[in-house]
């Protein structure tokens, strides 16, 4: 682009003062800043800038803010900067860069050596070439040897250094952001859960049912409910319906670090109902303990190891609603512990005799144990349950039921091997808050 400006007959300060009334036509084109700055210099010169009265400049300086459509701030500082250094050039930026230590030939000597070795860590990788140049006099690598571990590994991202080399590396697992890595701490309140699944087996290479099992930490409650498979969809509506059979509220849910749980079906559940979600901890077994005792305690021994098929999900936990749950939470006794510090600062567990009780005694024992209950739930229609039946009426009563269950499973599963296999079931449909579940979180 070429600068055409057609000007010289403005040759006084009078005739620029009359350019914006003028009727003369001034083509004024410039495809860069540079070329710019050049007629602005051409101006000042022509005029003599410097020798000017302050009127005069001012005249000089609206001719230069409308021709250039610069600003008037930008005009001063470019007559300033012209006026300091007798010309007017656009400045060339200049990066701030450090001084370069290591070299091209240190970068290839960093990469040699990983590849000989294996991609060590930094640390050994380092060690390599101080051995090198003390041990064994190879001056090549005295300029690497002097580096800094961090620094290692910024040449290890360079373009210099993946130029150089290739590294295969293993797919990293994706760390989950749902649900918090810590214990929960329920302050001898009832409500925190802990929440584990269990497998009933596999035949014929088809799977069986899975049970979920959610203990209360403080008074043990415990409830039991079956599904058909654990992937995301089908836990979620199965585990609503277990939140509204606990008579207390729920503030905390913990469980593995499973798929079943971990995912977001589940965490939009829980942040609905207002649960707090936390997770095990790395390299702490016990952070799950409870449940997985319970697991064999209750699950294992009530339910046995044998291969279920998956149909039988809705009908297990007509059973689990009817028979089970009731079962060890009003009728079964349970231990629990009394910790006791030594004089040595540890704690031990005791399980005094007067500590044996059921879950419903434990809940009610607890001091303010009306202040945990639910909206609608009292403790009047809690004893009903409980007195209905005595504890070897009731246990008579479930066992003569799982051996109904449990002889309809058999035949039906002798009738189905002699046919084809039945289809594989349909997950259901996800609805939070769905009140026809009889659910308390209104």
């Amino acid at each position: 682009m070429q600068l055409v400006m057609e000007d010289k007959n403005l040759q006084t300060i009078d005739q620029v003062r009359q350019f914006p009334e003028g009727s003369e036509v001034l083509e004024f084109t410039a495809s860069s800043v540079e070329e710019k700055y050049q007629w602005i210099e051409s101006v000042l010169r022509r005029f003599r800038y410097a020798t000017l009265r302050k009127a005069e400049k001012g005249v000089i300086r609206q001719y230069l803010q409308k021709v250039t459509g610069y600003s008037r701030a930008q005009i001063g500082r470019l007559i300033t900067k012209r006026q300091w250094t007798g010309r007017l050039r656009k400045a060339q930026y200049r990066r701030h860069r450090f001084t370069q230590r290591y070299t091209p030939s240190d970068i290839e000597l960093l990469a040699t050596t990983d590849e000989l070795h294996g991609y060590l860590s930094g640390p050994a990788t380092k060690r390599i070439p101080e051995r090198e140049t003390i041990l064994y006099g190879n001056s090549a690598y005295r300029g690497i040897a002097q580096i800094s571990v961090s620094h290692l590994y910024n040449l290890r991202r360079s373009k210099k250094y993946r130029s150089l080399t290739t590294r295969f590396m293993k797919t990293r697992p994706v760390v989950s952001k749902i649900g918090e890595r810590v214990k929960p701490e329920p302050g001898g309140k009832p409500g925190y859960l802990r929440v584990d699944t269990v497998h009933q087996g596999d035949r014929d290479g088809r799977k069986g049912v899975y049970h979920i099992n959610a203990v209360d930490e403080i008074t043990q409650w415990e409830i039991v409910a079956s599904v058909e498979r654990i992937s995301e969809a089908y836990p979620a509506p199965v585990l609503e319906r277990m939140l509204t059979q606990f008579p207390f509220v729920i503030e905390g849910f913990h469980s593995d670090n499973g798929s079943e749980f971990i995912n977001k079906i589940v965490a939009d559940l829980l942040n609905k109902l207002l649960i707090r979600f936390t997770k095990s901890r790395p390299r702490h077994t016990n952070d799950n303990g409870l449940v997985e005792t319970k697991n064999g305690s209750i699950v294992r021994k009530h339910l046995g190891y044998e291969h279920i098929p998956q149909s039988w999900a809705e009908r297990l936990n007509g059973y689990n609603r009817e028979y089970l749950n009731p079962y060890i939470n009003y009728h079964r006794p349970c231990h629990f512990a009394v910790c006791i510090i030594n004089d040595k600062g540890k704690i031990k567990n005791k399980y005094p005799y007067e500590q044996v009780m059921t879950p419903y005694e434990k809940l009610r024992s607890l001091p303010g144990s009306e202040l945990y209950l639910r909206r609608g739930i009292t403790y009047k229609a809690l004893d009903a349950i409980a007195r209905q039946f005595s504890d070897n009426q009731f246990a008579e009563r479930m066992v003569k039921a799982r051996a109904n269950l449990f002889q309809q499973i058999d035949r039906e599963s002798r009738t189905s091997s002699l046919r084809c296999p039945p289809p594989i079931p349909t997950p259901p449909s996800v609805k939070m808050g769905d009140t026809s579940s009889g659910s308390f979180f209104d």
